[in-house]
């Protein structure tokens, strides 16, 4: 099996065994040299994508799972590869027991662009189920995202006018 390193919404525990049910957790760790942002706007989908770049002094919170190939099949579709949005790419993730090497999702599209505050928050909320550290989550919390009603991390709610 192969390390999967999850660093969006796959770090959450509950929604790996529900996308990938044969694939456990094997820990956590950094990538180290690496910078979370967001692209592929212009895809259609609500706001940016989360995607990975390379940049010398940063890091991202991953996740690592052990998953068997009808799991990444089943991964592939679900975070939009059998489409061409995400290529794979093979990384070395810093774990406490050293380096291991794993694959990840890059966005197949330019950097730029903002997430929804629904896609910041549930970014935010997996981090911090897979335990990533409170600095890390709080630094989530707080990412610019789009201000379009509709991309809002609660349901938006339109206000009839009322006359004075």
């Amino acid at each position: 099996m192969a390390l999967y390193a999850a660093y969006g919404s796959n770090m959450d525990p509950a929604q790996m065994l529900l996308r990938c049910p044969h694939s456990p957790q094997r820990g956590t760790g950094w990538l180290e040299g690496w910078r979370l942002t967001f692209g592929g706007e212009d895809i259609g989908w609500d706001g940016a994508l989360a995607t990975v770049v390379e940049q010398p002094g940063s890091r991202v919170f991953v996740v690592l799972y052990d998953v068997p190939g009808s799991d990444e099949k089943e991964l592939d579709t679900w975070d939009g590869a059998t489409l061409g949005y995400y290529r794979k790419a093979k990384v070395r993730v810093e774990t406490l027991d050293g380096g291991v090497l794993a694959w990840l999702y890059v966005l197949n599209s330019y950097e730029g662009g903002l997430p929804s505050a629904r896609k910041v928050a549930i970014l935010a909320d997996a981090a911090e189920k897979a335990g990533a550290p409170a600095d890390y989550v709080a630094a989530l919390r707080i990412l610019p995202c789009d201000p379009r009603p509709g991309s809002a991390a609660l349901p938006y709610r339109v206000r009839p006018e009322t006359e004075a």
